[in-house]
């Protein structure tokens, strides 16, 4: 009996710290997987779970966004309140993707994308852009302080294209709206592009992007 005691005494501990352990690892698996600032996906563990999603068929759509005069609000309020602002971001655009049966992301800096069921007319993509940039540019109140928010967003609808080749379009589209002051433009649904100066797929000077093979749960 007390030979089983002992050994027990002695199982406890390191049952204990094995658990604690798989407990680290699994979380730090998951830091890997989301933006440690916003909690949306990184960009590659967006590329997978998009590529599953516009696998599934259903009338979707690429959305590529980013802020408007984002260094002005640096400069003016400091990075701490340009994180609050990108974290403000990331939960808005994070909730409306899962609203719309889609997954969102952040891209890095202030760039975001996502893939969302968007249903099949024009209408209906216009309305439901219109409502996610009212999300997106309610103001944020940091330390007291109000700081208006305005986006761009470029938006392709899914067809035949992969992953790569929609949010090409949704670049140069919402590199375009951006020139003008904001809002979004949709590419039209056999526009193939690209109208501006490309590298790995994307905009010139943009990071590129690809589907990878591997799709995770």
């Amino acid at each position: 009996m007390s030979q089983t005691l002992t050994a027990l005494s002695v199982a406890l501990p390191l049952t204990a710290g094995w658990s604690l352990n798989s407990l680290w690892l699994r979380r730090q698996i998951k830091d890997t997987r989301h933006d440690p600032l916003t909690g949306l996906w990184t960009r590659a563990e967006f590329e997978k779970r998009a590529c599953k999603s516009l696998a599934r068929g259903k009338q979707r759509a690429v959305l590529l966004l980013d802020l408007n005069w984002f260094k002005q609000i640096n400069d003016t309020y400091g990075h701490t309140a340009g994180d609050a602002v990108l974290r403000a971001t990331g939960l808005r655009l994070g909730a409306w993707a899962a609203g719309h049966h889609g997954v969102a992301g952040r891209l890095g800096g202030d760039e975001f994308a996502a893939v969302a069921d968007v249903g099949g007319t024009s209408g209906n993509l216009n309305a439901k852009l219109l409502n996610l940039i009212g999300r997106l540019e309610q103001p944020v109140v940091f330390e007291g302080r109000v700081i208006d928010v305005h986006v761009s967003v470029g938006a392709a609808r899914s067809g035949r294209a992969d992953l790569s080749a929609l949010l090409r379009l949704a670049d140069e589209h919402m590199y375009r709206i951006k020139q003008e002051g904001g809002g979004f433009s949709i590419a039209a649904r056999h526009e193939r592009g690209p109208g501006l100066g490309t590298v790995n797929g994307r905009r010139a000077g943009r990071p590129g992007t690809h589907c990878t093979p591997e799709v995770t749960a």
